[in-house]
This record gives structure tokens, sequence and C-alpha cells, in this order.
């Protein structure tokens, strides 16, 4: 508040705001294909998606992978945002940057992790059953 009362600037409301969050959205991915962890990480989606259309995977099975790789890119999308305030707010060495740069990193680690294990058991799964 600037002593009128009113906001430094309007709120997007109905139509407007929808397409201000998509702008913003859309600035979000555009800065995320800056890193090379998420660059990977498409990699990871399309080669995967690729793999489980070759070998016949059910739709199911397709669907429950493009989903967990939505998710990783959300969580990528949040460890980036970690890291930029991190970054910002402690340009030189912190224990408490650290941290929270390693935590970032671990949720990531952690669906990367299960994307691996669910892509391999899908795979096992068409080639036992």
């Amino acid at each position: 508040m600037h002593g009128t009362g009113k906001p430094p600037f309007m709120k997007e409301t109905g139509f407007r705001h929808f397409v201000s969050a998509a702008r913003y959205s859309w600035q979000g991915l555009l800065r995320l294909l800056h890193e090379a962890a998420f660059r990977h990480q498409l990699g990871g989606f399309v080669l995967g998606t690729i793999l489980l259309l070759a070998i016949g995977a059910r739709f199911e099975r397709i669907f429950i992978f493009v989903g967990l790789m939505v998710i990783l890119f959300a969580f990528e999308a949040v460890n980036t945002a970690i890291e930029e305030l991190v970054d910002h707010l402690s340009p030189e060495f912190s224990m408490f940057g650290r941290h929270a740069k390693d935590l970032g990193s671990l949720a990531c680690a952690c669906l990367i992790g299960l994307n691996a294990a669910y892509l391999a058991y899908a795979i096992v799964e068409i080639y036992l059953f």
C-alpha cells in the first residue's frame, strides 16, 4: 500500500487473469529450459515414452509414466525456484543455502528414482506377463 489505500498495481481478474497466469507459466518453462537437469529429464521423458510405445505398452502404463514425469517437472521447477532464492539471499556459501539446495535436489532424485523404477516395472510386466 502506498498511503492511498490502493495496491500499487491492479490484479488481473477473469479471463485476463487466466492469460496472465498462462504467460507466467510459459516464462517459467522458458527459464527451466536453461537448467541442464531439466533438459536431461525431458530427454528421459521422450526416450521413456518412445520405449513404451515401441514395446506396445498399454495406454494406462504410458499415461502413468507421463503423469509421473509431469510431477518430476513440477518438482524440478520448485527446486530451481529454491536455488534462485538461495542464490539471491545468500550469494556466498552458507549452510542454510547448502541445506535448501540439497533438500530440493533430494526431492528431484526421489522422483527420478520412482520414474525409473516404474519404467522398469512396465517393461518387465510386458515381457514377463
